[in-house]
Protein backbone atom coordinates (compact mmCIF):
# COMPACT_ATOMS: atom_id res chain seq x y z
CA UNK A 1 0.00 0.00 0.00
CA UNK A 2 2.87 2.42 1.16
CA UNK A 3 4.44 2.00 -2.49
CA UNK A 4 0.66 2.86 -4.40
CA UNK A 5 0.41 5.58 -1.75
CA UNK A 6 3.21 7.04 -3.27
CA UNK A 7 2.72 6.45 -6.43
CA UNK A 8 -0.05 8.60 -6.20
CA UNK A 9 1.06 11.30 -4.44
CA UNK A 10 3.78 11.69 -7.00
CA UNK A 11 0.86 12.46 -9.74
CA UNK A 12 -0.61 15.91 -10.25
CA UNK A 13 -4.06 16.03 -8.88
CA UNK A 14 -6.28 17.52 -11.57
CA UNK A 15 -9.73 17.45 -9.26
CA UNK A 16 -11.30 15.68 -6.69
CA UNK A 17 -14.91 14.72 -5.75
CA UNK A 18 -16.98 12.79 -3.66
CA UNK A 19 -16.30 9.89 -5.59
CA UNK A 20 -13.51 10.36 -7.93
CA UNK A 21 -9.68 11.76 -8.06
CA UNK A 22 -8.80 12.98 -11.57
CA UNK A 23 -5.27 12.88 -12.23
CA UNK A 24 -2.45 13.82 -15.36
CA UNK A 25 -2.23 11.53 -17.35
CA UNK A 26 0.56 9.33 -19.32
CA UNK A 27 -0.34 11.24 -22.76
CA UNK A 28 -1.66 14.51 -23.89
CA UNK A 29 -5.23 14.86 -23.49
CA UNK A 30 -5.62 12.13 -21.55
CA UNK A 31 -6.31 12.08 -17.24
CA UNK A 32 -6.51 9.04 -15.12
CA UNK A 33 -9.50 8.77 -13.14
CA UNK A 34 -9.73 7.10 -9.84
CA UNK A 35 -12.51 5.72 -8.13
CA UNK A 36 -12.84 6.16 -4.48
CA UNK A 37 -15.06 4.56 -1.59
CA UNK A 38 -16.84 7.31 -0.64
CA UNK A 39 -20.28 6.18 -1.22
CA UNK A 40 -23.35 8.58 -1.60
CA UNK A 41 -26.94 8.60 -1.94
CA UNK A 42 -29.25 11.19 -4.04
CA UNK A 43 -25.63 13.04 -3.87
CA UNK A 44 -25.77 12.89 0.34
CA UNK A 45 -22.45 11.69 1.56
CA UNK A 46 -22.63 8.31 2.94
CA UNK A 47 -19.29 7.53 3.94
CA UNK A 48 -16.78 4.95 2.92
CA UNK A 49 -18.28 1.84 1.74
CA UNK A 50 -15.91 -1.24 1.42
CA UNK A 51 -15.01 -2.30 -1.97
CA UNK A 52 -17.56 -0.08 -3.93
CA UNK A 53 -14.12 2.35 -5.59
CA UNK A 54 -13.04 -1.41 -7.39
CA UNK A 55 -16.72 -1.92 -8.58
CA UNK A 56 -17.36 1.24 -10.06
CA UNK A 57 -14.54 1.05 -11.96
CA UNK A 58 -15.89 -1.73 -13.45
CA UNK A 59 -19.22 -1.40 -13.78
CA UNK A 60 -18.67 2.26 -15.59
CA UNK A 61 -15.59 0.46 -17.81
CA UNK A 62 -18.73 -2.24 -18.56
CA UNK A 63 -21.14 0.53 -19.69
CA UNK A 64 -19.16 2.98 -21.32
CA UNK A 65 -17.37 0.21 -23.30
CA UNK A 66 -20.79 -0.65 -24.47
CA UNK A 67 -21.62 2.60 -25.33
CA UNK A 68 -18.29 3.26 -27.26
CA UNK A 69 -19.22 -0.25 -29.31
CA UNK A 70 -22.54 0.99 -30.74
CA UNK A 71 -20.74 4.23 -31.76
CA UNK A 72 -22.33 6.74 -28.38
CA UNK A 73 -18.71 8.76 -28.08
CA UNK A 74 -17.42 8.65 -24.49
CA UNK A 75 -14.35 10.04 -22.80
CA UNK A 76 -13.39 5.96 -21.29
CA UNK A 77 -10.12 5.13 -23.54
CA UNK A 78 -9.21 1.76 -21.15
CA UNK A 79 -9.16 0.18 -17.64
CA UNK A 80 -5.72 0.46 -15.37
CA UNK A 81 -6.26 -1.54 -12.95
CA UNK A 82 -8.68 -2.50 -10.23
CA UNK A 83 -9.57 1.28 -9.30
CA UNK A 84 -7.86 3.51 -12.06
CA UNK A 85 -8.88 4.19 -16.38
CA UNK A 86 -7.58 6.44 -18.27
CA UNK A 87 -10.10 8.55 -20.44
CA UNK A 88 -10.00 11.65 -22.62
CA UNK A 89 -9.97 15.38 -21.41
CA UNK A 90 -13.14 16.86 -22.11
CA UNK A 91 -14.36 20.52 -21.61
CA UNK A 92 -17.31 19.92 -18.86
CA UNK A 93 -20.31 21.43 -19.10
CA UNK A 94 -21.68 23.22 -15.96
CA UNK A 95 -24.78 20.40 -16.23
CA UNK A 96 -26.13 16.96 -14.81
CA UNK A 97 -28.28 15.43 -17.13
CA UNK A 98 -31.20 13.38 -15.69
CA UNK A 99 -33.13 10.85 -18.07
CA UNK A 100 -36.39 9.75 -16.38
CA UNK A 101 -38.03 6.81 -17.21
CA UNK A 102 -40.40 6.63 -14.01
CA UNK A 103 -41.81 9.00 -11.55
CA UNK A 104 -39.12 9.15 -8.29
CA UNK A 105 -37.32 11.94 -6.30
CA UNK A 106 -37.48 15.14 -7.42
CA UNK A 107 -40.40 14.63 -10.18
CA UNK A 108 -42.85 13.21 -7.56
CA UNK A 109 -42.02 15.96 -4.74
CA UNK A 110 -42.44 18.53 -8.02
CA UNK A 111 -45.28 17.34 -9.62
CA UNK A 112 -46.87 15.45 -7.26
CA UNK A 113 -47.01 12.29 -10.03
CA UNK A 114 -47.36 8.91 -7.85
CA UNK A 115 -43.98 7.14 -7.02
CA UNK A 116 -43.03 4.43 -9.82
CA UNK A 117 -45.29 5.74 -12.39
CA UNK A 118 -43.87 4.87 -16.08
CA UNK A 119 -43.60 7.72 -17.83
CA UNK A 120 -45.43 8.52 -21.34
CA UNK A 121 -42.08 8.80 -22.58
CA UNK A 122 -38.48 9.03 -21.86
CA UNK A 123 -38.27 12.89 -20.01
CA UNK A 124 -34.52 14.98 -20.12
CA UNK A 125 -33.86 17.80 -17.31
CA UNK A 126 -31.21 19.44 -16.70
CA UNK A 127 -29.62 20.78 -13.07
CA UNK A 128 -27.09 23.41 -12.95
CA UNK A 129 -24.04 22.06 -11.19
CA UNK A 130 -24.05 24.50 -7.92
CA UNK A 131 -23.89 21.91 -4.76
CA UNK A 132 -24.13 25.52 -2.95
CA UNK A 133 -27.51 26.01 -4.87
CA UNK A 134 -28.79 22.73 -4.18
CA UNK A 135 -28.10 21.69 -8.19
CA UNK A 136 -31.12 23.36 -9.38
CA UNK A 137 -33.40 22.33 -12.00
CA UNK A 138 -33.01 24.91 -15.15
CA UNK A 139 -34.35 25.37 -18.47
CA UNK A 140 -33.23 25.49 -22.32
CA UNK A 141 -33.54 28.89 -21.82
CA UNK A 142 -31.46 29.06 -18.86
CA UNK A 143 -28.72 27.05 -20.45
CA UNK A 144 -28.76 29.23 -23.84
CA UNK A 145 -28.76 32.21 -22.03
CA UNK A 146 -26.48 32.22 -19.62
CA UNK A 147 -23.83 30.72 -22.08
CA UNK A 148 -23.56 27.34 -20.75
CA UNK A 149 -24.29 25.82 -24.39
CA UNK A 150 -25.92 26.48 -27.45
CA UNK A 151 -29.20 25.02 -28.94
CA UNK A 152 -27.17 22.47 -31.16
CA UNK A 153 -25.46 21.74 -28.00
CA UNK A 154 -28.61 21.22 -26.82
CA UNK A 155 -29.80 18.84 -29.55
CA UNK A 156 -26.59 16.49 -29.23
CA UNK A 157 -27.40 16.68 -25.77
CA UNK A 158 -30.81 14.89 -25.89
CA UNK A 159 -29.79 12.85 -28.79
CA UNK A 160 -26.89 11.33 -26.67
CA UNK A 161 -28.84 10.83 -23.68
CA UNK A 162 -31.60 9.07 -25.11
CA UNK A 163 -29.29 6.82 -26.83
CA UNK A 164 -27.61 6.04 -23.83
CA UNK A 165 -30.81 5.87 -22.26
CA UNK A 166 -32.15 2.83 -24.87
CA UNK A 167 -28.66 0.91 -24.16
CA UNK A 168 -29.04 1.20 -20.38
CA UNK A 169 -32.73 -0.16 -20.37
CA UNK A 170 -31.68 -2.85 -22.28
CA UNK A 171 -28.64 -3.94 -20.47
CA UNK A 172 -30.81 -3.27 -16.70
CA UNK A 173 -33.81 -5.09 -18.34
CA UNK A 174 -31.24 -8.19 -19.21
CA UNK A 175 -30.49 -8.68 -15.64
CA UNK A 176 -33.83 -8.45 -13.95
CA UNK A 177 -33.09 -4.82 -13.11
CA UNK A 178 -35.84 -1.47 -14.30
CA UNK A 179 -33.54 1.84 -14.83
CA UNK A 180 -35.85 4.23 -12.97
CA UNK A 181 -33.43 7.62 -13.95
CA UNK A 182 -29.69 8.27 -13.97
CA UNK A 183 -28.00 11.23 -14.74
CA UNK A 184 -25.03 11.85 -17.11
CA UNK A 185 -22.39 14.85 -17.56
CA UNK A 186 -21.47 15.86 -20.93
CA UNK A 187 -18.11 17.40 -22.04
CA UNK A 188 -16.65 19.15 -25.25
CA UNK A 189 -13.80 17.57 -27.50
CA UNK A 190 -12.13 18.97 -30.52
CA UNK A 191 -10.96 16.48 -33.44
CA UNK A 192 -9.25 18.54 -35.66
CA UNK A 193 -11.06 21.96 -36.04
CA UNK A 194 -14.92 20.19 -35.22
CA UNK A 195 -15.89 19.84 -31.92
CA UNK A 196 -18.42 17.02 -30.59
CA UNK A 197 -19.90 15.94 -27.38
CA UNK A 198 -19.09 13.31 -25.03
CA UNK A 199 -20.62 11.24 -22.55
CA UNK A 200 -18.13 12.09 -19.82
CA UNK A 201 -17.81 11.56 -15.70
CA UNK A 202 -18.85 7.56 -14.86
CA UNK A 203 -21.72 5.56 -15.26
CA UNK A 204 -22.20 3.10 -12.04
CA UNK A 205 -25.18 2.70 -9.29
CA UNK A 206 -23.96 6.41 -8.44
CA UNK A 207 -25.51 7.74 -10.54
CA UNK A 208 -28.83 5.97 -11.51
CA UNK A 209 -31.96 4.93 -9.57
CA UNK A 210 -32.46 0.90 -9.90
CA UNK A 211 -35.43 -0.96 -9.04
CA UNK A 212 -35.17 -5.12 -8.50
CA UNK A 213 -37.95 -6.19 -11.07
CA UNK A 214 -38.57 -9.33 -8.99
CA UNK A 215 -40.74 -8.75 -5.96
CA UNK A 216 -40.69 -4.96 -6.39
CA UNK A 217 -43.17 -2.69 -3.68
CA UNK A 218 -41.66 0.50 -4.30
CA UNK A 219 -44.86 1.18 -1.68
CA UNK A 220 -43.56 -0.36 0.99
CA UNK A 221 -39.50 0.98 0.27
CA UNK A 222 -39.91 4.72 -0.27
CA UNK A 223 -43.09 5.41 1.45
CA UNK A 224 -43.53 3.19 4.56
CA UNK A 225 -39.53 4.39 5.34
CA UNK A 226 -38.29 0.68 4.98
CA UNK A 227 -34.54 0.35 5.50
CA UNK A 228 -32.98 0.84 2.20
CA UNK A 229 -30.32 -2.20 1.15
CA UNK A 230 -26.57 -1.28 2.14
CA UNK A 231 -24.68 0.45 -0.61
CA UNK A 232 -21.98 -2.54 -0.82
CA UNK A 233 -24.77 -5.14 -1.62
CA UNK A 234 -26.56 -3.31 -4.35
CA UNK A 235 -22.80 -2.54 -6.07
CA UNK A 236 -21.71 -6.18 -5.61
CA UNK A 237 -25.33 -7.59 -6.90
CA UNK A 238 -25.29 -5.60 -10.05
CA UNK A 239 -21.73 -6.06 -11.10
CA UNK A 240 -22.34 -10.02 -10.03
CA UNK A 241 -25.65 -9.88 -13.16
CA UNK A 242 -23.67 -8.01 -15.42
CA UNK A 243 -20.54 -10.97 -15.28
CA UNK A 244 -18.42 -7.87 -13.98
CA UNK A 245 -17.63 -8.84 -9.86
CA UNK A 246 -13.53 -8.89 -9.51
CA UNK A 247 -12.29 -12.26 -7.87
CA UNK A 248 -10.83 -9.96 -5.26
CA UNK A 249 -14.34 -8.52 -3.72
CA UNK A 250 -15.78 -10.76 -1.54
CA UNK A 251 -18.86 -9.16 -0.03
CA UNK A 252 -21.56 -11.21 -1.55
CA UNK A 253 -24.56 -11.91 -0.50
CA UNK A 254 -28.31 -11.98 -2.05
CA UNK A 255 -29.73 -8.46 -1.74
CA UNK A 256 -32.91 -6.94 -3.61
CA UNK A 257 -31.53 -4.53 -5.62
CA UNK A 258 -33.35 -1.51 -4.97
CA UNK A 259 -31.30 1.62 -4.98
Amino acid sequence: MGYIGDRMARRKKVYEGKAKILYEGPEPGTLIQYFKDDGQVDAKPQGAVEGKGVLNNRLSEFFMSGLNSIGVPTHFIKRLNMREQMVRMAEMMPLEVVVRNYAAGGMTERLGIPLGTALPRPIVEYYFKDEKLGNPLVSEEHIVAFGWGNQQDLDDIIALALRVNDFMTGVMLGVGVRLADFRLEVGRVWEGEFMRLIVADEISPDSCRLWDIRGLDLSEREDQGRDPVPLAEVYTELARRLGVLPSNVTHTTKPTLIN
